[in-house]
């Protein structure tokens, strides 16, 4: 890469010594695998950022881990029950009528 960059002989080009991985993350990152995965986590992580925005889980209000375990269990299981009536409630779908 230094004959693209300079012709300097004193000048040198650093590469991080974790580069290899960048490029092989980078070379991953355009595959169909990847885009699914992708699709799958961003709808986790907006679970997640609901819960913490709209259902107020930015702090937790119970102590140790069995407090922390039912808080999250009862706030998913607000946000399911939501998801769920909003399912429920949902208009039929209009249907085509043939001319």
């Amino acid at each position: 890469m230094k004959p693209k960059c300079t012709t300097a002989v004193v000048r040198k080009i650093t590469r991080d010594v974790n580069e290899d991985v960048r490029d092989h993350v980078r070379a991953l990152a355009n595959t169909e695998a990847f885009e699914q995965s992708h699709r799958e986590r961003k709808k986790v992580e907006m679970r997640f950022a609901h819960m913490k925005r709209i259902l107020r889980l930015d702090r937790l209000r119970l102590r140790g881990l069995n407090g922390v375990r039912d808080e999250v269990l009862l706030t998913a299981t607000a946000q399911n029950l939501r998801r769920l009536a909003k399912l429920i409630c949902r208009p039929p779908p209009q249907l085509a009528v043939a001319c």
